[in-house]
């Protein structure tokens, strides 16, 4: 039976945890958790711009995090090892979720709707102008802008050159200057 993660972990560093984990206690693990989730699905949102999509992709990441914490190594920071994980899972969910008329038809499909940006609650204005974000857009723009990872990293996840990514991170910035100084 699980305990409350939170109260019967709050002294255990992270790196207890990660190796509570790999030996499989479930306590740890629910308390490893608790401490990324929020981050996690942060993340998953801004990157799939729809609440129940980013609500499976972190559930994704975690069922995977609970399958391949063994091969984390500690040769980067967890936080870091898992937040690349999460990206990698959120854009393959994006490429297994899209149906084959989107692709067809829109290759360039626009984020949520101005009124569904709107109602996220708890995001700020910047977020909520993220969500706005055409797909490849938005994609490039939090993998580099908030997430940090370089150009090249970004065209290698995404399946592109170089130069589109820093492509679709200017018309980004573009769009989310515009709609700013509009609002």
């Amino acid at each position: 039976m699980l305990i409350d993660a939170k109260q019967a972990f709050t002294q255990l560093s992270e790196d207890t945890l990660i190796t509570r984990v790999k030996s499989g206690d479930q306590n740890a693990y629910a308390a490893l958790y608790e401490l990324h989730v929020k981050r996690v699905y942060g993340l998953c949102l801004r990157l799939l711009a729809d609440r129940e999509h980013a609500e499976d992709a972190t559930q994704e990441v975690f069922v995977q995090l609970w399958h391949k914490i063994a091969s984390f190594e500690g040769q980067s920071q967890f936080s870091t090892w898992l937040h690349s994980v999460t990206s990698n899972i959120a854009i393959s969910y994006l490429r297994k979720h899209k149906n084959w008329l989107q692709k067809v038809v829109s290759f360039e499909q626009s984020g949520m709707d101005e009124q569904s940006a709107a109602d996220c609650q708890g995001l700020n204005g910047l977020d909520k102008l993220v969500l706005r974000l055409p797909e490849r857009a938005r994609m490039v723009f939090v993998l580099h802008a908030i997430e940090g990872y370089r150009h090249e990293e970004i065209a290698s996840m995404l399946g592109m050159a170089v130069g589109s990514s820093k492509s679709q991170f200017h018309r980004a910035r573009q769009l989310l200057k515009e709609w700013y100084e509009n609002e």
